[in-house]
C-alpha cells in the first residue's frame, strides 16, 4: 500500500505544479505524507458534499480540480464552509490534493478530456505553452469532428457528452451553420476569443461566457458559441485522471482503489424556462 507522499509524487509527475499559473493554489492542502493510502476519490470541487462522500466511502485522499483556498486565508476555523471542510478532512484522516491550472495545461489535461468527450480529434493546443518544445501543452485544445455537422446537431452532441446540469447548453450562432473545426476550453474561456479566431474554429465550446465578450466575439468573427456549465466542462477530466493514476498504480503494484465522484456540484440547481415571446 503506498503512502500519501508516493501518490502525490505520481500526481505531480502527471500534473507538475510548475505548470500552474502564478496566481493558482495547487498541491497538498492537508494530510500526513507518511499516512497510507488505499482509496482515492476524484472530484471537481472540494465542497462539503464531496468530503462527506469521501468519508462515507472510506477514502484516504481526495483529489480535486478546484482549489479550496484560492486566495489564501488566515483561519481554518469551522465557522465557515471551507473551515468545516478542513475540519472534516483532518478529523477523518482524509488528505486533500489540488491539480488546477497545472491539469489545465497538461498533455493530456482538462481540455483534452473535454475534446475527447465531444468526439474531437485533437490537433493541438489553443494557446501553446512556450516552454513546451513539443508544442503539445497549453490552454484549451483545437480539434476536428469526424464529419461536419450543423451547429444544432453539434450542440446536441455536446449536451449528450457532458454530465447534465440545470443550466444545460446555450448556443450562439446560426443553427444550420456547418461545424467541422472546434476549439474547446474546460472552465471559464471567454478570455481566449482572439486565439479561437486565430485557430479558424467554426465553434467554441467552453463555460461562463459573459454577455459583452460573447456579443463582441459574435460580431467580430462568425464563430458559433457553445456555453456549458463550468463544472460540466471540467468533469470529464476526472475520468482521464482516474485512468492515468490507475495505470501508474498498476505499474507500481499498488493496491489502490480510485473512484470518480458523480455528485453534481454545479451551484445552479434548477432551471425555469421562460415563455416564448409573442407578437
Amino acid at each position: 500500500m503506498p503512502r500519501l507522499s508516493d501518490v502525490i509524487s505520481v500526481l505531480e509527475e502527471l500534473y507538475p505544479p510548475r505548470w500552474a499559473e502564478p496566481w493558482d493554489a495547487v498541491g497538498l492542502v492537508c494530510g500526513d505524507p507518511h499516512a497510507e493510502v488505499s482509496r482515492v476519490l476524484l472530484a471537481v470541487d472540494p465542497v462539503q458534499a464531496v468530503v462527506d462522500e469521501a468519508v462515507a466511502w472510506g477514502a484516504d485522499l481526495v483529489v480535486t480540480h478546484h482549489p479550496l483556498y484560492l486566495r489564501g486565508t488566515s483561519s481554518v476555523a469551522a465557522t465557515t464552509p471551507k473551515g468545516r471542510v478542513v475540519h472534516t478532512l483532518i478529523r477523518n484522516g482524509v488528505a486533500l490534493h489540488v491539480a488546477h491550472t497545472n491539469a489545465d495545461h497538461a498533455d493530456p489535461g482538462v481540455s483534452d478530456a473535454l475534446a475527447e468527450a465531444v468526439g474531437l480529434r485533437v490537433t493541438g493546443p489553443l494557446v501553446a505553452d512556450p516552454t513546451d518544445p513539443a508544442g503539445r501543452r497549453g490552454t484549451g485544445r483545437v480539434g476536428e469532428l469526424p464529419e461536419p455537422e450543423p451547429l444544432s446537431a453539434f450542440a446536441v452532441r455536446v449536451a449528450a457528452a457532458l454530465p447534465a446540469t440545470a443550466a444545460g447548453i446555450r448556443i450562439a450562432g446560426d443553427p444550420d451553420r456547418r461545424i467541422a473545426r472546434v476549439a474547446v476550453c474546460g472552465g471559464s474561456g471567454d478570455s481566449l476569443f482572439e486565439a479561437v479566431r486565430a485557430a479558424g474554429a467554426d465553434a467554441y465550446v467552453t463555460a461562463d461566457l459573459r454577455h459583452h465578450p460573447a456579443s463582441e466575439a459574435s460580431e467580430t468573427a462568425p464563430v458559433a458559441l457553445v456555453d456549458a456549465a463550468h463544472w460540466a466542462t471540467e468533469w470529464p477530466w476526472l475520468r482521464l485522471a482516474e485512468r492515468d493514476l490507475a495505470a501508474e498504480a498498476e505499474r507500481r503494484a499498488w493496491a489502490l482503489e480510485i473512484k470518480v465522484s458523480t455528485l453534481v456540484t454545479d451551484p445552479w440547481t434548477a432551471h425555469a424556462p421562460m415563455p416564448n415571446p409573442t407578437d
